[in-house]
């Protein structure tokens, strides 16, 4: 009986120094919501500390710094703006007059260029309403015949003309003849005409058949067309003109005699 007695007393001690032991344990473990929030709540602190370094005198220091240098920018930026542009200015400005000044020469001598070149192009070729023609006085001799063609400005402006002119005859039935033009190898140039001045080509042909012919067509009227023309002029040419129908033709000169 005093054995039980023991046994159960020594049951019952082990259990309740199992209890104290637990309970020790529970209250020295900090709970895990505990275990969260005490390093945040100490490292609170440390982040102040932190930011109370940055934002301390250093930090000022360092603003006042890049304020210094802001300063230094804005007075060269100062000097820039007041001192050299304006100095750039004033030299542009001093040399505009120069400027202007060669833009005036330049415009006169433009302007007399183009004064000369309007003079020039003022007097144009003289086209064919503007002449008027005629076959002058012919000078006969063993069979060749010469006679001057004459031109003549009958508009009120001058003109000018340059080269030879075309020919073809026509019979008094108003039928074309056989016409062969041959231009003579003499230099044109050319003849400027006021208003009624006049020009001339001789002309050359004979009365002579040769080869073949035993008669030599008559021609009653002339056409003239003017040199680098169309139109033409329709003039009275009274003559027999052998050879087929050859016309020797000088370009135009200057007068109206041969």
């Amino acid at each position: 009986m005093k054995r039980s007695s023991g046994a159960r007393r020594l049951t019952a001690l082990s259990t309740m120094m199992a209890g104290v032991l637990m309970a020790s344990a529970a209250c020295g473990s900090p709970a895990p919501s505990e275990r969260n929030v005490t390093p945040a709540a100490g490292a609170l602190p440390r982040v102040a500390g932190g930011d109370t370094r940055l934002a301390g005198p250093k930090a000022a220091s360092a603003d006042a710094r890049l304020a210094g240098t802001g300063s230094k920018v804005a007075g060269v930026n100062t000097r820039l703006t007041d001192a050299k542009p304006a100095d750039v200015n004033a030299r542009l400005t001093d040399a505009g007059p120069k400027a202007a000044g060669a833009n005036a020469r330049l415009a006169g001598s433009t302007a007399a260029g183009s004064g000369s070149s309007g003079a020039e192009t003022a007097v144009e070729r003289c086209r064919t309403g503007a002449l008027a023609a005629r076959v002058g006085a012919v000078d006969a001799g063993a069979g060749q015949r010469y006679a001057p063609l004459v031109v003549t400005n009958r508009s009120a402006r001058t003109c000018w003309v340059y080269g030879f002119v075309g020919l073809i005859m026509i019979d008094r039935n108003g039928d074309a003849l056989r016409t062969r033009t041959r231009r003579e190898s003499v230099q044109p140039h050319r003849v400027t005409l006021r208003p009624g001045a006049g020009a001339h080509a001789r002309l050359h042909w004979t009365e002579v058949p040769s080869g073949r012919e035993t008669r030599c067509p008559a021609a009653a009227r002339l056409m003239i067309i003017p040199p680098d023309e169309v139109a033409h002029l329709e003039i009275p040419f009274t003559a027999a003109v052998c050879d087929d129908g050859r016309l020797d033709i000088t370009p135009m000169a200057p007068g109206t005699r041969l």
